[in-house]
């Protein structure tokens, strides 16, 4: 499920902010990971300016992102990587196939990657009759229940441990338990031979370093590090905005990247892979393949604001600040990446099927002021509404169902304010009106264009001054 184009987002936000079980769970499992990112925070003077220079090298990436792409494609099929540019989901995912079915794989194990999940992979191997095992501990969870991850680096943040001994119970056959320890150590021995009998194995992309042709995995599991050294062939995915130009570079990204997604001064692994195995070599892949990934990412670029959008870290962090993802979850969003930072790309990558997400929002700003790399969040999504509302949107980003009408609706407002003496006329005519309606300084329900913000909210009585 890249995007359901069937989801309607504001009717599962409502189902979902009815769920005081999944909104007590988000609140503990986001309010934890604030907790220990502002303790983090607090013992790191530099992490201010770190993000400063974070941002900067984003920056330069994006605005010569063909360049360094170009740098390092050449730099990775010099150091024996297969390089494939995919410009969407579809050729994408037929790569990776056809990849498999040549080389004969069967079982695929699958590091944490939420670019697979963009472009549906699992799925398209499935219905291939290969088995993909996800072997993240959160993306495990969530393959056993036949959901998607609610989040981008805690797929299972939506999840009680008793929610998850019980999955462990139901779907492993083993006796009940909701002790944490037990359950991990059940979930490895199964991976463990998962691992061991992989022909393949399948990663995302932290970093991408131009000037050396070296790929960053950063995990805490050691589950990256074994999907991409003990089978024979490696493919590792990433989105083409990964790419970075320098290796001097990717220490800025690691001080700031740990202690905004989860707390941590630096995760548990950071993994470098610069090919395959050479001769001498122990261990590692025989094969290595590099599938760069557009799918929308051009059409990001294109755009001199929206562009900000692919200084990205995938940390998570504006998701456990954000007031509308705590109280409704990933799965509301229905689309791969939820929460503030997926408004504003879903939409790009997916079209029309998550057109709503970037009205998704309260524009408080808390994403802006926690991200790592100072993205303005709230900046993009206003962007997003002004060229919709112009109708200047991408043709297969369209918002149908509210274009028209707010564009018309835009226009009348904009006549009266350039009429300053009839607004104040009609908003005094408006609070004689409405006084006999209004509970405590606010209306119930309010007739005409204002109606659909009454269906979810009460709105302010107006003073007539």
């Amino acid at each position: 499920m890249a995007a359901n184009a069937h989801h309607d987002f504001f009717k599962a936000s409502q189902t979902a902010i009815g769920d005081l079980e999944l909104r007590r769970k988000l609140e503990m499992a986001t309010g934890r990971h604030l907790d220990h990112v502002a303790a983090m925070r607090a013992e790191f003077p530099s992490f201010d300016a770190e993000r400063d220079i974070a941002r900067q090298i984003k920056q330069e990436a994006i605005a010569r992102l063909d360049d360094l792409l170009i740098e390092l494609k050449e730099k990775l099929e010099a150091n024996g990587c297969k390089v494939f540019v995919a410009s969407d989901a579809a050729m994408a995912r037929s790569y990776i196939v056809e990849l498999a079915r040549v080389r004969g794989v069967k079982k695929v194990v699958k590091g944490k990657s939420m670019t697979t999940e963009e472009i549906e992979l699992n799925p398209a191997l499935e219905e291939a009759g290969i088995d993909a095992v996800e072997t993240d501990l959160g993306e495990y969870i969530v393959q056993l229940r036949g959901e998607k991850p609610s989040h981008i680096i805690t797929p299972a943040i939506h999840l009680s441990k008793e929610d998850i001994g019980k999955t462990f119970s139901d779907r492993l056959s083993v006796p009940y338990t909701a002790q944490p320890e037990q359950l991990t150590a059940l979930a490895r021995e199964r991976l463990r031979a998962m691992f061991l009998t992989a022909e393949m194995g399948i990663t995302g992309v932290n970093f991408a370093i131009a000037e050396t042709g070296t790929l960053v995995l950063v995990e805490n599991e050691g589950n990256g590090r074994m999907s991409s050294t003990l089978p024979e062939i490696l493919v590792a995915i990433m989105g083409i905005e990964k790419v970075i130009p320098r290796l001097d570079d990717l220490p800025h990204f690691l001080e700031i990247l740990a202690r905004s997604a989860t707390g941590q001064k630096l995760t548990c692994y950071t993994n470098f892979i610069n090919g395959p195995r050479r001769d001498g070599d122990l261990d590692g892949p025989s094969e290595v393949h590099v599938l760069m990934l557009d799918n929308g990412r051009s059409r990001i670029l294109a755009d001199t604001v929206l562009r900000e959008a692919l200084y990205c870290v995938r940390c998570g962090a504006c998701l456990n600040v954000c007031p509308v993802y705590r109280r409704i979850g990933g799965h509301a969003y229905g689309a791969t990446y939820s929460g503030p930072i997926g408004a504003v790309i879903s939409p790009n990558f997916f079209g029309s099927a998550a057109a709503q997400l970037p009205f998704a929002s309260t524009l408080c700003g808390a994403c802006r002021d926690i991200c790592p790399v100072k993205i303005n969040i709230p900046r993009l999504l206003l962007h997003m509404r002004w060229k919709e509302n112009l109708g200047l949107g991408a043709p297969q980003v369209t918002f149908s169902r509210h274009g028209a009408k707010a564009r018309s609706g835009i226009g009348r407002i904009a006549r009266l304010a350039s009429r300053p003496w009839l607004m104040r006329l009609m908003l005094k005519a408006g609070a004689v009106l409405a006084r006999p309606f209004a509970r405590e300084g606010y209306l119930k329900w309010v007739p005409g264009p204002f109606a659909s913000w009454t269906r979810e909210r009460d709105f302010p009585a107006l003073r007539g001054h």
